[in-house]
């Protein structure tokens, strides 16, 4: 039987007021997380991936930042399904951290550097469950054993600059779990992480992810974390998701250049050597991704797409389903 999605986002758009214009920096996305399921976002720096999850917690700079169109359909721990696009500053933060919860990229930027890192896991406690003090401080380190840090009871007094990357990055994640959110964002939780310290962190979502039955929006740019940790992926591209799918579906049979052209870019095991032996250059994706105030008119990637034709540039291609739920905005899908 289909589970019913705790989080349903269609036809999201979100603009940013620069000098004196709207750019859109999201725009015609559809999206939706299951409980127990992890969905990845994925793309080059710009594609729109950070804004998405940013949008969907209600944390756009303001005056700078909105929501222009679309819903953002969010079900709850109460099973109310509400629509996060529409509701004002107080109620979201009623739901922010309680809800839904959210990892940040950097945690030494994301943490508060004069307060104990228990303090902080304990204090989304005592807002939304009203706990006290002293319960909410005990929780907060029995939180901190939860997600595998040693002696939790010594770092739980300790300040975030006392902690290693590592550690600081479990701290977010005991932080972000505190109230037992149905939805937890992740936005590149890995990428500051040595690769032993990424796996664990890995393992450590799976984990938690299986005891409490959670939905989680994994975004990142990383395409082996995908693979380890991803049930369905979205590839974005300037603002835009070009390709959607189960991940073994779109690992298997890429179906948009783009993603053609970022698993090309993946080095395989001692090809780098190999290559580099040769004198041939790593595979790369030609370009950089369009300035969103200056999109090319059509696809966005046909200037770097080696399949394009006339036709690419007549107009945005439309998210076309290619067998199952796998889904491509290229209007050379079955070619390719």
């Amino acid at each position: 039987m289909k589970r019913r999605p705790i989080l349903d986002v269609s036809d999201l758009k979100t603009v940013f007021r620069i000098g004196g214009r709207q750019v859109a920096a999201v725009q015609d996305l559809n999206l939706t997380v299951a409980p127990g399921e992890t969905v990845a976002l994925v793309g080059e720096s710009g594609s729109g991936k950070s804004v998405t999850s940013l949008s969907i917690m209600g944390l756009l700079p303001r005056k700078v930042g909105k929501v222009v169109a679309g819903r953002i359909l969010f079900r709850g721990k109460s099973g109310e399904e509400r629509d996060l696009a529409t509701m004002d500053s107080e109620a979201l933060r009623s739901i922010r951290g309680n809800d839904v919860a959210m990892v940040f990229q950097e945690p030494m930027t994301s943490l508060n550097p004069v307060y104990t890192v228990g303090e902080q896991i304990a204090e989304p406690i005592r807002i939304h469950l009203g706990r006290s003090h002293k319960d909410a401080a005990e929780s907060a380190v029995g939180l901190l054993a939860a997600v595998g840090i040693p002696d939790p009871g010594r770092r739980a007094r300790q300040y975030p600059h006392e902690l290693s990357g590592g550690m600081r990055q479990r701290v977010m994640i005991a932080m972000a779990l505190a109230c037992d959110p149905v939805l937890l964002i992740a936005d590149e939780p890995t990428t500051a992480l040595d690769v032993t310290i990424q796996a664990q962190i890995l393992d450590l979502l799976r984990k938690l992810q299986e005891e409490r039955g959670m939905g989680i929006l994994f975004v990142t740019h990383n395409l082996g974390v995908v693979a380890e940790i991803a049930h369905r992926v979205a590839v974005m591209y300037a603002g835009r998701v070009v390709e959607t799918g189960a991940v073994t579906d779109v690992f298997r049979h890429p179906r948009h250049p783009y993603t053609m052209g970022l698993m090309r870019s993946v080095p395989k095991l001692g090809e780098a050597t190999m290559l580099k032996r040769q004198g041939i250059p790593l595979p790369t994706i030609a370009g950089s991704v369009p300035s969103l105030l200056a999109l090319p008119d059509g696809c966005s990637f046909a200037p770097r797409c080696p399949y394009a034709l006339d036709q690419c540039r007549a107009g945005v291609p439309a998210l076309a389903e290619t067998g199952g739920r796998h889904k491509s905005r290229c209007i050379r899908w079955e070619e390719i």
